[in-house]
């Protein structure tokens, strides 16, 4: 009889603690929805002014084009699919390969418009530390990336 009693008692602790974190869940997240919200309008405006101008940054210098592409795929965002289509629209308007590789190393990486949600979860120091290191490696992948094609 003891164990059927250890076992309920168990089980009755375990609900406890499921409530418990689905509350905890449930506070976090509309505690984040207003932050969330402001990014992704902050994202679609920034999206739609720079949509068809991206080419237009680039100065087909193979020294500043990585920078630049980092910069805009820093400020931008989006999903890896996405990030390809227009990794190809620049390719076939002329950009160098290294601007385009940095551009979507950077979207998919480096999340500048994400940083005030991100710093609020994981810490300002970690948020700014994780986005600095990728910006500097998107640029270093870029590079390394069209060293290594270069010499295939």
């Amino acid at each position: 009889m003891t164990t059927f009693f250890n076992r309920k008692k168990i089980l009755f602790s375990k609900k406890q603690k499921v409530k418990e974190a689905l509350g905890k869940t449930s506070a976090t997240f509309f505690y984040s929805l207003p932050i969330l919200m402001g990014i992704l309008m902050l994202i679609g405006i920034i999206d739609t002014l720079f949509k068809d101008k991206y080419s237009s940054f680039f100065t087909n210098n193979h020294i500043q084009d990585p920078l630049i592409g980092a910069v805009l795929g820093s400020v931008s965002f989006g999903i890896p699919l996405t990030s390809y289509v227009v990794g190809g629209e620049l390719l076939a308007k002329g950009v160098s390969l290294t601007a385009v590789t940095a551009f979507i190393v950077a979207w998919t990486t480096v999340g500048v418009a994400m940083l005030p949600l991100e710093a609020s979860f994981l810490g300002k120091r970690f948020a700014l530390v994780r986005n600095l290191l990728n910006f500097i490696f998107s640029i270093l992948i870029a590079l390394l990336t069209v060293l290594i094609l270069n010499k295939i």
